[in-house]
């Protein structure tokens, strides 16, 4: 397939290929992804975990008790710290993939930001974007 969405981590060692659109970007400005990153907020696209095939090595697991009090489960490549995915413990059919891993940035765009109450004062953050201080609501 030529138009494959593919990415790995910094060292190589983790490669993937995404067979789902990546178009939205969330940004989280909680303090535990902004540790898990090393930067002022992580940026991820919620995919359908069944969409991502590893086609090189295997993440590394990190069992997080999350700023929200779930459990979040963070996938990093052992080898180089690049982190890849994660994911919810109760929520095992949706990934949320580090959008900094993929090969090409695509046609994506940035629309949400959560976890705003933690965002570091140097973070720009587009008030024209959707904005939660927590985490994005529920949809029922």
């Amino acid at each position: 397939m030529s138009n494959a969405i593919t990415g790995g981590c910094l060292c190589g060692n983790i490669r993937y290929s995404v067979s789902a659109p990546v178009e939205k970007i969330i940004a989280c400005h909680c303090t535990h992804c902004q540790k898990a990153s090393g930067a002022g907020a992580s940026h991820n696209a919620v995919i359908p975990a069944s969409a991502v095939t590893f086609t090189a090595g295997k993440p590394k697991l990190f069992a997080d008790t999350a700023q929200s009090g779930n459990t979040l489960k963070r996938y990093f490549c052992a080898d180089c710290g690049s982190p890849i995915y994660s994911q919810r413990a109760n929520l095992p059919e949706m990934m949320v993939l580090k959008v900094g891993t993929l090969d090409a940035p695509g046609e994506m765009e940035l629309v949400m930001n959560i976890w705003t109450n933690s965002a570091r004062p140097w973070m720009h953050i587009d008030p024209a974007t959707e904005c939660h201080p927590e985490n994005r609501p529920v949809k029922t």
